[in-house]
């Protein structure tokens, strides 16, 4: 998979959606919170693996947050 057509939902207490764009290597991820966060440079291999990620909370925290450069975005309209 190189890009999602729309969203998709996690079935995670972290995480609800994603929207990823292989043409930008942007990553955007919707946390059960409400907040929203664009990340850049993440490659298909890696949206792939979070993909198929048992838990996708533990492998946000331990391949993407703090690794990549990203930006809060406002809330889903």
């Amino acid at each position: 998979m190189t890009s999602t057509s729309g969203r998709v939902e996690f079935d995670s207490t972290t995480l609800a959606t994603a929207i990823y764009d292989a043409c930008h290597s942007r990553l955007q991820l919707d946390f059960r919170d409400g907040t929203r966060y664009a990340y850049a440079g993440i490659t298909p291999e890696l949206f792939r693996d979070l993909l198929r990620a048992t838990s996708k909370g533990y492998y946000f925290n331990r391949y993407i947050r703090g690794r990549f450069l990203y930006v809060k975005l406002g809330p889903k309209n």
